[in-house]
């Protein structure tokens, strides 16, 4: 036993990067270390920009995983699908997990610098849109914030003009010989999905007859696994508005709460959640 402090070297640890690639370069950790740009002195300004960056990395990632998801279905890869399907399920759990840390700042803490925030407001986050779009929620409406930056503009109104997740999930459908409706295999791909009858006695069909349709039904427990995550995202999202402005409007000049309490009405797959009423 010797006092003498442990050194990694000795066991041939890299320890001289002078023209090497190291960790923080390889991730660019100065660039992501002085991306935050807190507008005042006060000490919770820091986590409210770190919560919301950190919260745009992970979409960044889960619009990875969507875009190949979709790829994958368009060309009958499902397990593939399914893989990925299930990281943005867990990606949104991380997204949960980061209300947890925001809700540690108070109302009275917030109040002090919020007015520096001007207009700025997640609702105009562009990557959240593009999640929503891919998922089948399409409200034209919402390219209007992003007007002022047409590169974004057209990477929304890209994803605006192929069918969404949902939309490949269900030509699968129709390809494995169980009816889907024409007016919604040949919808406006701008619109949303609304829900349809005919499309919930399909996913009947698939879960009554598993081993048949085993992918199928691997993929709708997929679709719903994911939309629970997205719910609870939501509703945390919720909540913890609540709980640090009440019901005050939101810095976009959203109605804050009640706007966010809308969204929770929202169904991304509606018939698969239709379907366990009539099982």
């Amino acid at each position: 036993m010797t006092n003498t402090p442990y050194d990694p070297a000795h066991e041939g640890a890299q320890m001289s990067f002078d023209g090497r690639m190291s960790y923080g370069d390889y991730l660019q950790i100065d660039t992501l270390l002085n991306a935050q740009k807190p507008l005042t002195n006060k000490h919770d300004e820091m986590l409210f920009i770190i919560q919301h960056q950190t919260s745009e990395l992970w979409m960044r990632l889960a619009v990875h995983e969507l875009v190949a998801a979709r790829q994958a279905l368009r060309a009958g890869r499902l397990p593939n699908a399914f893989k990925m399907l299930a990281r943005v399920a867990r990606i949104f759990e991380q997204l949960n997990n980061a209300w947890e840390v925001l809700r540690t700042m108070t109302p009275s803490e917030y109040t002090q610098f919020r007015e520096q925030l001007g207009q700025s407001s997640g609702f105009q986050s562009h990557q959240y849109r593009q999640i929503e779009y891919i998922l089948g929620n399409r409200n034209t409406a919402m390219l209007r914030p992003h007007e002022h930056h047409p590169d974004i503009l057209q990477l929304l109104e890209n994803e605006l003009a192929q069918p969404s997740l949902y939309d490949e999930a269900l030509n699968l459908i129709a390809k494995a010989g169980i009816p889907i409706p024409q007016e919604v295999l040949g919808r406006n791909l701008r619109l949303p999905h609304a829900a349809n009858d005919a499309v919930m006695q399909a996913w009947k069909v698939v879960y009554q007859n598993t081993e048949r349709y085993w992918d199928l039904y691997q993929l709708a427990e997929k679709l719903v696994d994911f939309e629970d995550y997205f719910r609870r995202w939501r509703f945390n999202h919720v909540t913890t508005v609540e709980r640090i402005i009440g019901f005050k409007r939101g810095t976009g000049g959203t109605g804050g709460v009640s706007y966010l309490r809308r969204m929770l009405e929202v169904e991304l797959f509606p018939e698969l959640w239709h379907v366990r009423t009539i099982l």
